[in-house]
Formats: structure tokens, C-alpha cells, sequence
């Protein structure tokens, strides 16, 4: 008699503000062979995972949005009895700064779907209703993954959740990205590390137009004494705390390096320290600059 064993179900959530770029990432994932759907109410979760187990499916991707708000607390217990199932989720929550979603609002003349038809000051109403969604939200951002959409296009939107759902779903993730500071701290960052006290490749006229990717750069940077120490320091207390992060059921975390750029020193450390990390954990790179070019 031949015993047929159930298909691991692979599952990706995405929550998130209105205008943060869910569809875009839902896109990612049908093009990464998942089968999407849209804005599933809560209280359908675990009988159209059943279903879907029926079915023999093997990838699949629940986008879930403030529509469905009174539901949503419905969500953390339902996941926690999906992966006693040995279902494989990863849960990745889209965040955008509060002007960034203003203007997207603005551009496409959507209306937000906490929005007051009847408010005599609509600007102010589509303000109250981006922080008030912010609120409604809030607990299904501290159990996922974040993703800062504020600084990127959908192409480096699509690239990021590709790569985050490439990585195993029950190891630790080190999300390593670089930043410039005069663009704004990455909403998404676990730990942020401010680099701009170190000498500065931009100065050097046979550098300027390089990045920290170059070997130029590279060699610049580690002729200095304090660039190695601050290498150090970020690699020391990161690893100090690895353990306690994996004990805290931690899928990812992001460590944030920002320069005044986001061109040299930064993208050198994030180079620097995703190679070290690489050799026992699971690692992925961002330049939030670079790659908008």
C-alpha cells in the first residue's frame, strides 16, 4: 500500500497601510508562482488554507488589509495554529511614512478606506485616517516583518519581497541595508548605526564617483583604523544578541547603516558585515540609494 504524505504548504501574509504597495507585492509573489489573493477576511483564513491543502497546493499568498480590521486580532492565534501545523509562514507588513502615503493618495485620487466622505477638510481627513490605521494595525506590524516602502519604486519593492521569501522561513534572517541619513531613517530598521563620523571617501576626488562596492573605496576605507573599529563594534553587539533574537521567535532582522549618502560607507559596511554574517547565518543585502538608480 502506498502511503501519500501532505504537501508542506508554504504561506506568505501581507498586511500593511493603505497605499503602501501591497498589490505591487502581491504581483511579486504570482510571478514567483504563488496563488494570490486579495484582501481574504480574517475569519476565512484557516478554511481556505484547508482547502488549498486539499487541493495539493504548495505556495500560496493572503494579502489582508485595514477592510477587515475587527477581525484582524483573529490573526496571531490563527497563524500560531497554522505552524503547529507545519505550515511555513512568513508574515511581511508594508509601511510607508505618512507624507509618502499623502502624496500617493494625492496622485491616484483614491479614496482612503477609513476616509470621512463628509469631512469639510479633506486633507486633514486623510491624515486622521493614515494614523488612525496606524493604531488599528499596530500588533500585525509587531509580529511581521517590516518593509519601508517610503524611498523605493515597485521594481526595488517587487526585488525585496522576492528575496525575503527566498530565504528559509524558519531561520533567522539578517536583512543588512545601507541608507542616507538626508533621505530619512528606514522605518523599517531593527537597529540603526550612524556612520557619518568616519572619513569620507566623498572627499577624495578619485572616489567620489565610486560606491562602497568598489575596491577603491574598499581599500580607502580600510586603511583607516576607525572604520575597522566601527566593523567591530556592529559585528560584536549584533552577534552578542543573535541568540536572544532567535529565542524571541525572530524570521528577520534588519540592521541599518546610514551615511550621509548611502554611497560609500555604508554600502562598504553592508558589504563588509553581510560577508561575515554569511558564513553561520542566513544574509541579504540592500543599498536603498544605490538600488533606487
Amino acid at each position: 500500500m502506498t502511503v501519500q504524505t501532505q504537501t508542506l504548504l508554504e504561506m506568505v501574509l501581507i498586511t500593511g497601510m493603505s497605499g503602501s504597495g501591497k498589490s505591487v507585492a502581491l504581483h511579486a509573489l504570482e510571478d514567483a508562482g504563488y496563488y494570490c489573493v486579495d484582501n481574504l477576511p480574517p475569519e476565512l483564513l484557516t478554511s481556505f488554507v484547508a482547502v488549498e491543502q486539499q487541493h495539493r497546493a504548495k505556495k500560496v499568498a493572503i494579502a489582508m488589509d485595514v477592510r477587515s480590521a475587527t477581525s484582524l486580532p483573529l490573526v496571531p492565534r490563527q497563524l500560531a495554529q497554522l505552524r503547529t501545523q507545519g505550515i511555513a509562514i512568513q508574515s511581511l507588513f508594508l509601511d510607508a511614512s505618512t507624507d509618502t502615503l499623502l502624496r500617493r493618495f494625492s496622485e491616484t485620487r483614491r479614496l482612503h478606506p477609513l476616509s470621512r466622505m463628509d469631512a469639510s477638510d479633506q486633507h486633514r481627513a486623510l491624515v486622521d485616517a493614515i494614523e488612525l490605521e496606524r493604531e488599528l494595525l499596530g500588533d500585525m506590524r509587531e509580529q511581521s516583518h517590516v518593509l519601508d516602502t517610503s524611498m523605493i519604486r515597485s521594481s526595488q519593492l517587487q526585488g525585496y519581497v522576492k528575496s525575503l521569501i527566498s530565504a528559509p522561513a524558519r531561520q533567522l534572517t539578517l536583512v543588512f541595508q545601507s541608507f542616507a541619513f538626508k533621505r530619512g531613517v528606514p522605518l523599517d530598521a531593527d537597529y540603526v548605526f550612524d556612520v557619518r563620523m568616519l572619513p569620507n571617501p566623498h572627499y577624495e576626488s578619485g572616489l567620489r564617483d565610486l560606491t562602497g562596492k568598489d575596491a577603491a573605496v574598499a581599500e580607502y576605507l580600510r586603511s583607516h583604523s576607525e572604520v575597522h573599529d566601527m566593523s567591530n563594534d556592529i559585528e560584536e553587539f549584533i552577534s552578542h544578541w543573535l541568540k536572544a533574537l532567535v529565542r524571541d521567535h525572530r524570521s528577520y532582522v534588519t540592521v541599518a547603516i546610514g551615511c550621509t549618502g548611502g554611497q560609500h560607507r555604508s554600502v562598504y559596511l553592508v558589504e563588509t558585515l553581510a560577508q561575515i554574517f554569511s558564513q553561520n547565518w542566513q544574509t541579504l543585502k540592500r543599498h536603498r540609494e544605490m538600488d533606487a538608480r
